[in-house]
C-alpha cells in the first residue's frame, strides 16, 4: 500500500513539472531547470552522508569503540539481507537516529547518546532496524529524486517571475505571479507527503527485521516525548536536516500536518500495534 502511494505522488510530482514547465518555459526552459536541480542534487546525492554525519557532529565507532551497538546493528544487518553499514554515535541527550548514504554498500547509521541511554536494548533493536529499513529500501534515492522535482519547480516558478511564462500560453503577468507561488507550495506539500509514507513503510519493514514491532511502537513513544523536551542543538542548527530522523527533532506538532515530514507519532505506533496483532507478537519484550 505505501509502495504504490510513493508511486503515485511520485507520478503526480512528475505531472506537475511537466505541466509548471510546459506553461512557464516550454521544453527548453523545463530541460534547463531540470537539468540545474538535477546537478545540484547528485552533488548532493554522493556527498549527502559526508555532509550529514559533519553537521550532526556524528563520530564513527566500530566494534571496539561501541562493541554492544556495533554487534547489534550487524547481526540485524545479517537478518535484512545488507552490508554491515557505518555506525556513528552523535553526543546529545535527546534519544534520536538517522541513516544517510546513496547506496545499502556506502551507507550510515547514526544514533545519539541520549538513544542509547534512554531506551531498552529491544527498543533500540527496533529503532536500528528501522533505520536499515530506509537503506534497504533505498529512500535516499527517492528523496534525492523528489528533491531535484521540487527544487526545478522552484526554478521554474522563478522563471516566471523574470520572464512572465510563455507568451503563448496565456498566463500573463497576474498568472505567471501565481503560478510562482503556488507551483513551489504544490511540489513541498508532495515532497513531504512522500517522505510520510516512506517513515510508515519503514516502521514496517523495520519492525519485520527486528521482529518485534511493539519494541519500535514503545521506542517511538519515548522518543517523541523526550524529544518535546529536549533540544538537538545540531539539528537545529540545520532544520533541512529534520526529515532524516525517525523522530522529527523539532519539536514537531502531533498531527499528520500537510506541511510535517513525518507523520503523527501515534499515527505510527498505532500502525505497529496493528501489525503485532495480526501476526499475533503481543506478548512481552524488554
Amino acid at each position: 500500500m505505501a509502495t504504490m502511494r510513493t508511486f503515485v505522488l511520485m507520478a503526480a510530482m512528475t505531472a506537475l513539472f511537466l505541466a509548471v514547465g510546459y506553461l512557464i518555459g516550454g521544453q527548453g526552459g523545463m530541460l534547463l531547470a531540470f537539468l540545474i536541480a538535477a546537478g545540484s542534487n547528485a552533488f548532493a546525492y554522493w556527498n549527502s552522508d559526508r555532509l550529514a554525519l559533519r553537521a550532526q557532529n556524528a563520530v564513527e565507532v566500530d566494534a571496539r569503540t561501541a562493541p554492544d551497538l556495533h554487534a547489534l546493528v550487524r547481526r540485524l544487518a545479517d537478518r535484512a539481507g545488507l552490508p554491515m553499514p557505518r555506525l556513528y554515535l552523535i553526543e546529545a541527550d535527546q534519544p534520536n537516529a538517522f541513516a544517510t548514504g546513496r547506496n545499502p554498500q556506502n551507507a550510515a547509521v547514526a544514533a545519539t547518546t541520549g538513544l542509547l541511554r534512554a531506551l531498552s536494548r529491544a527498543e533500540v533493536e527496533g529503532v536500528m532496524a528501522h533505520e536499515l529499513a530506509h537503506i534497504r529500501n533505498r529512500d535516499t534515492l527517492l528523496m534525492t529524486v523528489t528533491a531535484t522535482f521540487a527544487g526545478a519547480i522552484s526554478m521554474l516558478a522563478n522563471f516566471a517571475l523574470f520572464f512572465g511564462g510563455r507568451r503563448d500560453s496565456g498566463l500573463g503577468a497576474l498568472g505567471a505571479l501565481v503560478l510562482m507561488i503556488l507551483a513551489p507550495l504544490a511540489a513541498a506539500l508532495v515532497q513531504m507527503a512522500i517522505s510520510r509514507t516512506r517513515e510508515y513503510e519503514a516502521d514496517r519493514v523495520g519492525a519485520e527485521i527486528s521482529g518485534a514491532p511493539l519494541a519500535l511502537a514503545s521506542a517511538l513513544r519515548k522518543i517523541a516525548a523526550l524529544a518535546g523536551r529536549i533540544d538537538l542543538d545540531a539539528a537545529e542548527r540545520n532544520p533541512g536536516m529534520a526529515h532524516m530522523f525517525i523522530v522529527n527533532p523539532l519539536h514537531a506538532h502531533a498531527h499528520d500536518a500537510l506541511f510535517s515530514t513525518h507523520p503523527a507519532t501515534e499515527n505510527r505506533i498505532a500502525a505497529l500495534e496493528e501489525m503485532a496483532r495480526r501476526s499475533g507478537r503481543v506478548g512481552p519484550w524488554s
